[in-house]
């Protein structure tokens, strides 16, 4: 057996879990005294930081001088690991909440962690539910002057390549009046593949894009605003695969 993937088994992955277990314990606790979310935002990011940490990850983020002008943003990028969430935590300059598919709301720990912390679940075949939840992402935008993240391809990349956009990013962002923020991630599949348990370590790299402006648009222009979204990320993941 491959020592690297034995290693993993028997002492990366146990430790990751552990991890998520005792960090989404203590935000659960922490939630109940901090309605505004600070503590539990930094308690995210150590964790995030910590399973980095872990799988032997080397970050790299550039572009967030294009963000200089503060926010709020919609950001969205693509999406190909599990990997991907504790390097957005680590990535992102702005505090923000996910939108997630309510499948992980059910995990235990993970989910409660997400339920009390005000992550926004959205169910895929709920069409209904998924506009109730995406108006009430734009509502806490606009509230609570937080961030929103999006995954605008609704789940992970099995191939690698960038898949087709759904419209919720531009929908929140329309709805809240604030830009898109397009950002790329690269080699989290390699550090954990769709269907493997073998964490690697390596090279990541998140790159930001020009912020796209929602002025002027409703939700008429959605589809539009996607579609340019869409060949932003494209643009940026060009970008970093050329690098390689």
């Amino acid at each position: 057996m491959n020592p690297g993937y034995l290693w993993a088994l028997l002492v990366r992955d146990p430790l990751i879990i552990l991890s998520t277990i005792l960090f989404g314990s203590v935000s659960v606790a922490v939630s109940f005294f901090d309605p505004r979310g600070w503590a539990t935002d930094k308690i995210a990011r150590a964790w995030a930081r910590l399973l980095l940490f872990l799988a032997g990850v080397r970050l790299r983020v550039r572009g967030t001088e294009k963000l200089a002008g503060g926010g709020p943003y919609v950001f969205a990028g693509n999406h190909v690991s599990l990997y991907d969430t504790p390097v957005a935590l680590t990535a992102m300059p702005e505090r923000f909440l996910f939108l997630v598919n309510a499948k992980y709301v059910r995990l235990p720990f993970l989910g409660t962690h997400l339920r009390r912390t005000g992550h926004f679940p959205v169910d895929p075949e709920d069409v209904r539910g998924s506009l109730r939840i995406m108006t009430e992402a734009a509502r806490t935008i606009l509230r609570r002057r937080l961030s929103v993240l999006v995954f605008p391809e609704g789940s992970r990349s099995r191939t690698g390549r960038l898949g087709e956009f759904k419209e919720g990013a531009a929908y929140i962002a329309i709805k809240a009046g604030v830009p898109l923020a397009p950002f790329a991630i690269r080699g989290t599949r390699e550090v954990l593949a769709i269907g493997s348990l073998y964490v690697k370590g390596g090279r990541v790299e998140v790159l930001f894009g020009e912020p796209i402006s929602t002025e002027g648009c409703t939700l008429k222009d959605r589809t539009r605003l996607t579609q340019k979204l869409r060949e932003a990320v494209a643009s940026l993941v060009a970008e970093l695969d050329a690098r390689d």
